[in-house]
């Protein structure tokens, strides 16, 4: 008769719930997996599917209590990392979105906003349309696949253990800094359009000053931002692309 005793029951535990919880959070920080439309069930047991595949090439885990405090330190630690992981990779998106709403303000758009389940925030029609143009060419790089690459290695690398974490979160903050500059510069070639063409109308507006600046503004200023932006598109593919492989690459980085 075989019997399993509360060791090795805890042991199994152990096995399948640390590194599920570094999945997890990962997922819950990817930028595709991590939507709030896709519902809680599928995250879950995609979540569960890739740590059967994963366990058995993991390293032991450690002999803790699952209900005391080092259990629960283990637990957080592991969260900490399958975020970080995420986050970097989530940092490409925020960018984009940043790139929408400075196009969108330029444009005098920026009232055209709605509420966007992702962010929790409002968002504009540009911002989510580019953002979705950013998703086509994550997956197209196989993004998805360079999540599971990175969450696999971060157990050899960073493996479950009773040590302090020993990842350098302040480089991780610091990568915030592509948020505003590729926002930025990927924005620019619509900013720039669109200054020559306040500037233009300005003029317009001191040598004919019986017009309606309000009425021909707002019209040839978004007609010039939607036609530029239209030019521009075919452009912003290699740039995002280049985003995209510079956060897979630091998103390995935080495994090594």
């Amino acid at each position: 008769m075989v019997t399993i005793g509360s060791e090795l029951m805890q042991s199994w535990v152990l096995g399948l719930l640390l590194p599920l919880t570094r999945i997890l959070a990962l997922i819950a920080m990817a930028p595709i997996l991590g939507h709030p439309t896709i519902p809680k069930r599928v995250k879950l047991g995609l979540g569960v599917i890739l740590t059967l595949m994963m366990m058995p090439t993991l390293p032991p885990m450690p002999a803790i209590e699952i209900f005391s405090l080092q259990g629960l330190l283990v637990l957080v630690q592991q969260m900490m990392i399958g975020l970080a992981i995420g986050f970097s990779m989530r940092l490409v998106f925020s960018a984009i979105e940043v790139t929408g709403q400075l196009i969108s303000m330029t444009m005098g758009l920026g009232f055209a906003s709605f509420f966007d389940p992702q962010t929790r925030a409002q968002s504009t029609a540009i911002s989510q349309f580019l953002v979705i143009l950013a998703l086509l060419i994550f997956l197209s790089l196989d993004g998805h696949l360079i999540f599971i690459t990175a969450i696999s290695n971060s157990f050899h690398v960073i493996p479950v253990s009773l040590d302090s974490l020993n990842m350098d979160f302040m480089k991780i903050a610091l990568w915030g800094e592509i948020v505003f500059s590729a926002g930025l510069l990927l924005a620019m070639p619509v900013i720039a359009a669109l200054l020559v063409t306040n500037m233009a109308l300005g003029i317009l507006t001191r040598t004919a000053p019986q017009l309606n600046l309000f009425g021909i503004g707002f019209p040839i200023t978004i007609s010039v931002g939607f036609v530029v932006l239209a030019l521009s598109l075919s452009n912003m593919v290699n740039p995002i692309e280049h985003l995209i492989s510079v956060s897979s690459d630091r998103m390995l980085q935080i495994t090594k």
